[in-house]
């Protein structure tokens, strides 16, 4: 049986993205979204927040360090990925991301005041999809 590795999420950056390039010119772009939820404990509502890291190549990764910013709220489309690497010190670390292949802003257009206007975004190129060429791995990641 064939199995499946998909992920939508919607939420809202942590941070503006962190965009970087490989040694082959292939840039990378970073940043966490977090999503919550409402819950009714007893008597009273909770809320519980979760942060997924997030790591989109190629155009997306343009397009994120372009057009994102801490605090907007987006629609992202990906896959969880866990990767390993020794330290400095030999230790084994881990890391579970969200390597994505779509990406759209969601946030109300901002006037020159940074205010928002509430307009959306739709005209502004704001969502991408990869091709299949910008999820093969990539052998000289610089982390």
């Amino acid at each position: 049986m064939a199995s499946v590795n998909k992920v939508f999420l919607i939420g809202n950056l942590g941070k503006d993205p962190d965009v970087k390039f490989t040694p082959s010119g292939v840039q990378i772009c970073k940043f966490s979204i977090a999503t919550s939820e409402r819950f009714k404990r007893g008597d009273n509502w909770e809320e519980k927040t979760d942060w997924h890291n997030i790591v989109l190549f190629g155009r997306q990764a343009e397009y994120a360090g372009e057009y994102l910013k801490k605090g907007m709220t987006v629609f992202l489309e990906g896959k969880i990925s866990t990767r390993t690497w020794d330290d400095e010190s030999g230790v084994r670390k881990y890391i579970t991301e969200i390597v994505g292949n779509a990406v759209k802003n969601l946030s109300p257009r901002k006037d020159n005041s940074d205010n928002y206007s509430g307009h959306s975004d739709s005209d502004d190129h704001q969502e991408t999809n990869s091709k299949e060429s910008d999820n093969e791995p990539i052998d000289d990641l610089p982390f």
